[in-house]
């Protein structure tokens, strides 16, 4: 049976993921056919449709509404790129026709709408999976292998993630839905954060406990219509989390810090450290760089030649599971990952608990931060913290 695939959300990392399908159907153009494209832009959804049809017999139907789309059609998977407010509610409606979904990061705009979406997909028997690419990629799986598997630094002891930086206040920005805290949830903790959290999880496991900082220097104005409006996101943050495997992580983002900006990436563990060289969100890159402390003397390794080690490892079957047609960008295998676990009824790497887990390290910080003290990971993640989140909920009727 040839999958059906709509996309709700015509735009921004869309379009990413579209040229991600197109790809696909190059390689099997009997995986899935693209059914549908939403937006409320019926533009912007016409737009997508007609590189859709370029790879297949027939153009996709467009919609401006989710429910406009799900009473005409019979789909099997839904990717959902829509602004965050919109993400648990796109899902749930979808889930509840009987399609499985792709949810763009973060899951859900807090805790309690990303375990909503969960239990209607349990309900209903069908798969979520989280868009999150980042992790996939190859410096980042060979990261796992290095500290996880041949465990080359020794015991997780510290990791340092720090950006500070600067940009202009006094600059009038558009407006965008990001900047409210009802429709995005909150700033770049859980925006990009959202990919860091993953990775951190990832690489080190669950954590247990977070104290933050999160703050707004600067007002920050942006044009929506004819009035200036101000972000309602931080603008600063300092995070120190720790985790049951024993690791202490100081994550800190800043731009507000005028005169002298950095970036430091560094994991360390009982023999040695991984060096990278990126941003605080992303990472680690295929530029970092492992040393190895071996008494006075230190030997390095480029994390290019380890992926090359990495790759040589594993057999057949992984290399076409991690990275299918030896293809290495993650949002070509988040995709792929997604439509294979829906045509095999299996689990994606991603799926919504992992985006839950990850999730909750970012409202973690935020609860924290709005508290004035240190919050357990766990409580955050059952809901039993959610003071921060609690007017976001209400506003949802969560």
């Amino acid at each position: 049976m040839v999958l059906m695939l709509a996309i709700v959300g015509c735009g921004g990392m869309a379009e990413a993921h579209l040229r991600a399908y197109v790809a696909i159907k190059q390689r099997e153009p009997e995986k899935f056919e693209f059914a549908a494209m939403c937006d409320p832009v019926l533009a912007s959804a016409e737009k997508f449709a007609n590189i859709a049809a370029q790879s297949q017999k027939f153009k996709p139907r467009v919609y401006s509404s989710v429910e406009d789309m799900l009473s005409k059609e019979t789909l099997d998977a839904v990717d959902i790129c829509t602004p965050h407010s919109e993400h648990h509610k796109t899902a749930i409606a979808c889930l509840n026709v009987g399609a499985n979904v792709m949810v763009e990061k973060p899951f859900g705009i807090t805790v309690k709408a990303s375990k909503a979406v969960m239990e209607v997909a349990k309900k209903n028997n069908r798969i979520v999976a989280v868009a999150e690419n980042v992790r996939r990629g190859l410096s980042q799986r060979t990261a796992y292998w290095i500290i996880n598997e041949q465990k080359m630094l020794g015991e997780p002891r510290l990791l340092f993630a720090q950006h500070a930086g600067w940009e202009n206040p006094a600059e009038e920005r558009i407006w965008h839905w990001r900047i409210e805290k009802m429709l995005g949830g909150g700033g770049m903790v859980m925006d990009s954060g959202a990919h860091f959290a993953d990775t951190l999880r990832y690489l080190y496991g669950d954590p247990e406990t977070v104290y933050a900082k999160v703050t707004q220097f600067e007002k920050w104005p942006h044009k929506k219509e004819d009035r200036t409006v101000y972000d309602e996101r931080e603008d600063t943050w300092i995070a120190i989390i720790t985790f049951k495997n024993g690791l202490i992580c100081t994550w800190s983002w800043t731009m507000a810090a005028p005169g002298y900006s950095y970036s430091n990436v560094v994991h360390y563990g009982s023999r040695g450290c991984l060096l990278d060289h990126g941003d605080v969100f992303h990472g680690p890159f295929d530029n970092a760089e492992i040393i190895i402390q071996d008494g006075p003397k230190r030997i390095t390794y480029s994390m290019r030649t380890l992926e090359r080690e990495y790759l040589n490892s594993l057999n057949g079957e992984e290399k076409r599971r991690l990275f299918p047609y030896g293809i290495m960008n993650g949002v070509f295998i988040e995709c792929y990952d997604f439509l294979d676990a829906v045509e095999k009824k299996r689990r994606p790497e991603v799926d919504g608990e992992e985006g839950l887990k990850a999730k909750a390290i970012c409202e973690a910080i935020y609860e924290s931060a709005y508290l004035g003290q240190p919050v357990n990971y766990r409580d955050v993640l059952e809901g039993r913290v959610e003071a921060y989140q609690k007017p976001i909920n209400e506003y949802f009727g969560l």
